[in-house]
């Protein structure tokens, strides 16, 4: 009885962690979306390379609050600054020509970043519900200060 106990508990722990994740969207997706019900947009521009991406996606993204209040709030994009899929941004379409297949490491950079204009890696970006850029928050950023660099309107 104890083990079919301790096993429902460890089930529906794990329920609650999952229900607790972003629900990460493509900005096409976002402003799709947006277009049905207006909701600003929270983008993280990250690469596969980058320490502090990876950081940010472990303990603060993770973190059950910050999950809930950007789940809540915005509609969430996961961009790889050198990916490379297409983005069509107000009437304009941004790519990646330079991309390469397979390469570890830094890649190309993608047209829509340099059209963001990022300055480091990780970087967040604020669209607001008309997909205009509101806010850009650069680094590393543990739950509280995420939660302050949100709030600084």
């Amino acid at each position: 009885m104890k083990k079919i106990l301790f096993a429902l508990f460890i089930g529906l722990g794990t329920l609650a962690v999952q229900a607790q994740e972003i629900k990460w969207m493509t900005m096409d997706e976002a402003l799709a979306a947006q277009k049905k019900k207006a909701k600003p947009i929270f983008m993280d521009v990250y690469t596969d390379w980058c320490g502090p991406c990876k950081m940010l996606d472990k303990n603060t993204f993770q973190d059950p609050a910050v999950a809930k209040y950007i789940s809540e709030n915005y509609y969430a994009v996961k961009f790889n600054a050198e990916g490379k899929s297409d983005i069509t941004f107000k009437g304009k379409k941004y790519s990646n020509p330079g991309f390469v297949e397979g390469r570890k490491g830094r890649n190309a950079v993608h047209e829509f970043t340099v059209f963001l204009q990022v300055q480091g890696y990780p970087s967040m970006i604020v669209f607001d519900k008309k997909g205009n850029i509101e806010n850009t928050i650069v680094g590393y950023h543990t739950p509280d200060q995420l939660f302050g660099a949100l709030n600084k309107k």
